[in-house]
C-alpha cells in the first residue's frame, strides 16, 4: 500500500515574521485559503494511497490535529518527535511505524511546507516512479530547472531508468551563480525537491548499512512508544540519543539503490518572501499585495499586511509584511538574509523570534491586548468543545466577558453558563475552568489583575491535553 508521510517539523525562519517557531510556514495559508499543510495532505487524495502519516513536533501535536479537522481529514497517525532531529529520522520513524501495519509500505515522503501547482504532472509522475520503488530503488523527485538558482541544491542525473527516471550520478550542493548557470545549460541537473518515493523496508535497510546507530535508536523509540487516541510518542531518552542527519547525507548521497524522477509540476519550496513573490497573482505593475494595502507609483513588490494598513509609495523590488508586533522591510533579491535576523532576535531573548502575539492552544488561541504592571487584557477564543484545564492563579484574578457563543464555567464548586454579555470574577486561588459546549468559537475577554502576570503562575489540576501538575 502506499502510504504517504507528511514531515512537519520546519521552522521557516526565512518567513519571519509570519512564521515563528511555535507557528511555523507549515500552520499558514501563504499561498491561498489553506495553510501550507492542508494543501499537502490535499494533494496525497489524489493517489491510491491509505490514510496519511504525520511525523511533526510534539509541540504542534494539537495544532496538526486541528488543521486535519478543519478540512475533515483522518491522519493513519501522527508520530509525535521529543524534539527534531532533521528527515532521516523521522523517515525511519514511520517506516517503522508502516512496515507494522504492512510489510510492503511505499513510503511517499512529502514536506508538508511545499507549494504544487500542477497536481496532475504530480500523481503522474508517482505513478511513473512506483514500480521502480516496489522492486527496492530509493526514488527522489528532480525538479526540472527553470533558471539558475543558488538557494537549491541540485541532483545530476545518471542512465535512464525509465522514460522520465533516472540512476542518480550526484548530489551537489548549492552553487553560486556561475555554476547554477552552467547546471542550467547542461541540462542534466535537477532541484533536489526533498520528496521522496520509497519502499519502507529497502530504506531501512539501506539506513542500516548507513547509519546503523540512527535505526537502532529509532528502533528502540518506537518499540517502548506510547499510544494516544490517534498520537504515536516514541520514547523521549531513545530518541534524543539519535544522531541528527539529513535523509540526503545520511542515505541518498551513500546508497546504489537511488533514482530520481525528473518532475516539472509548478513545485516551489516557498523557502523565502521572494518565492511567493514568484507564485503570487501580481497587478500590472508587478506587485503582490496581500491584505489591507495601498501601493502608490510601486513596482515588483511583494506586500502583506496582517493586522493594519501598509502604504507604500514609490519602491521597488521591496517586500514589506507586517503582523501585529513586528514589520520586516527588505530587499526582494536578498530576502534569504531574513534568517540572521531571527537568530539575532534569539540572542536578545526576544519573544518575536518565536511567538505571535496570538497564541495558539489544543483549545483555541490567546492574544493579548493590554499589558502593564498590575493588569493585562486577552482576548480568548475557544473552539467548539474546547476544555481548559481545571487550574488556579497565586498571584492574578481573572474577569471574564462572553462576547461571542455560550461559556460553561467552573469556579470552586460552582457550575454555570455564561451567554452573550454577560461575565464573572474569578477571585484569587479558586480552582476554575472554561468549557465551549456550542457548536461556534466562544469568545470572551479576559482582565487579569494581580501583582504577577506570567504564563508560568498557573497549577493544572486535570487537563484532558496531558498538562496537569
Amino acid at each position: 500500500m502506499l502510504t504517504p508521510v507528511i514531515l512537519s517539523g520546519g521552522v521557516g525562519s526565512r518567513l519571519w515574521p509570519i512564521s515563528r517557531e511555535f507557528h511555523p510556514k507549515q500552520f499558514l495559508p501563504l499561498a491561498g485559503e489553506l495553510s501550507m499543510l492542508q494543501e499537502t495532505l490535499h494533494r496525497t487524495g489524489d493517489l491510491e494511497a491509505s490514510a496519511p502519516l504525520v511525523v511533526c513536533n510534539e509541540e504542534h501535536r494539537f495544532m496538526v490535529a486541528e488543521q486535519l479537522r478543519a478540512v475533515e481529514l483522518d491522519a493513519g497517525a501522527l508520530i509525535l518527535e521529543p524534539q527534531g532531529r532533521n528527515t532521516a529520522p523521522a523517515v525511519a520513524l514511520a517506516a517503522l511505524h508502516a512496515m507494522a501495519h504492512d510489510p510492503e509500505a511505499v513510503l511517499l515522503v512529502l514536506p508538508a511546507d511545499h507549494l504544487i501547482q500542477n497536481i496532475g504532472a504530480f500523481v503522474t509522475a508517482v505513478g511513473d516512479a512506483l514500480p521502480l520503488a516496489r522492486e527496492g530503488r530509493l526514488m527522489t523527485f528532480g525538479i526540472i530547472p527553470t533558471s539558475p538558482e543558488t538557494a537549491y541544491g541540485y541532483i545530476q542525473r545518471g542512465e535512464r531508468l525509465s522514460s522520465d527516471s533516472f540512476e542518480i550520478s550526484q548530489f551537489v550542493e548549492k552553487p553560486d551563480k556561475e555554476t547554477a548557470q552552467n547546471y542550467l545549460a547542461d541540462g542534466s541537473y535537477l532541484w533536489n525537491s526533498g520528496m521522496f518515493l520509497l519502499q519502507a523496508s529497502a530504506y531501512l535497510q539501506e539506513l542500516e548499512k548507513y547509519a546503523p546507530q540512527m535505526l537502532s535508536c529509532c528502533r528502540e523509540a518506537m518499540a517502548a512508544a506510547q499510544i494516544d487516541m490517534d498520537f504515536v510518542r516514541p520514547a523521549r531518552d531513545a530518541f534524543l540519543a539519535c544522531p541528527s542527519d539529513s535523509i540526503d547525507y545520511a542515505v541518498m548521497e551513500k546508497t546504489q539503490r537511488g533514482g530520481v524522477v525528473s518532475l516539472d509540476c509548478g513545485w516551489n519550496d516557498v523557502g523565502a518572501w521572494s518565492a511567493l513573490w514568484d507564485v503570487a497573482e501580481r497587478d500590472e505593475h508587478g506587485n503582490a499585495c496581500r491584505g489591507d494595502v495601498i501601493a502608490n507609483n510601486c513596482s515588483n513588490s511583494y506586500l502583506r499586511s496582517e493586522s493594519r494598513l501598509i502604504a507604500v509609495v514609490g519602491v521597488d523590488n521591496l517586500v514589506v509584511v507586517e503582523t501585529a508586533d513586528a514589520v520586516l522591510v527588505a530587499d526582494r533579491h536578498t530576502v534569504q538574509g531574513v534568517k540572521s535576523i531571527v537568530t539575532q532576535l534569539k540572542q536578545l531573548e526576544r519573544p518575536e523570534a518565536t511567538t505571535h502575539r496570538r497564541v495558539y492552544r489544543p483549545w483555541g488561541s490567546y492574544e493579548s491586548l493590554v499589558t502593564t504592571d498590575r493588569f493585562q487584557v486577552k482576548r480568548i477564543i475557544v473552539n467548539p468543545g474546547g476544555t481548559l484545564s481545571l487550574q488556579m492563579h497565586h498571584h492574578r484574578a481573572e474577569h471574564w466577558v462572553v462576547v461571542h457563543g455560550t461559556a460553561e464555567v467552573t469556579c470552586e464548586d460552582k457550575v454555570f453558563m455564561l451567554g452573550e454579555d454577560e461575565s464573572t470574577y474569578i477571585p484569587l486561588g479558586h480552582k476554575h475552568r472554561l468549557v465551549n459546549p456550542g457548536q461556534t468559537p466562544l469568545e470572551l475577554i479576559e482582565v487579569q489583575s494581580g501583582d504577577y502576570l506570567g504564563e508560568d503562575d498557573i497549577v493544572r489540576f486535570e487537563d484532558i491535553y496531558g498538562r496537569s501538575s
